[in-house]
């Protein structure tokens, strides 16, 4: 991330109660990035697909563990991109290991389409290892 950014960061505990709450910060910097309806909406479920993942897969439902969540809009005074970090203070997994969700037979799992959602409505999507350990997903969205 550049030095000219404009960053809001939020720091959850690991609780679906949580999730509204970073809808409603998602949703109001997209419409101040001047996204439509539908881009607020897409990039809405993607950030939520994610803290989901985090919350759930990452920490394990351990309250005591939190989601960190960071929007970046970058530059700051003209902003090009909307850069969404998520990051999770669990074990990890190797995305190479994940199953297909279009594969014929996932198409009827009940999950395992958030990363796929999450790479459907963003424009870039990166997931790895945390430096301070956990998962971490970087999602961009370009605004121009």
């Amino acid at each position: 991330m550049t030095d000219s950014a404009s960053i809001v960061r939020l720091t959850i505990p690991s609780e679906f109660e949580m999730l509204d709450f970073v809808q409603l910060v998602s949703d109001r910097l997209c419409e101040a990035c001047a996204l439509d309806e539908d881009g607020v909406h897409w990039v809405g479920v993607a950030v939520r697909e994610s803290v989901i993942n985090a919350i759930k897969h990452g920490n394990h439902l351990d309250e005591a563990k939190h989601v960190t969540v960071e929007f970046a809009l970058v530059p700051g005074d003209v902003p090009a991109e909307l850069v969404v970090r998520v990051r999770d203070e669990g074990e990890g997994f190797d995305p190479g290991e994940l199953a297909d969700p279009l594969e014929p037979d996932n198409l009827l799992r009940s999950g395992g389409r958030g990363i796929f959602f999450m790479r459907s409505f963003m424009d870039e999507v990166d997931i790895q290892r945390a430096s301070e350990g956990g998962m971490e997903v970087r999602m961009v969205k370009r605004l121009r």
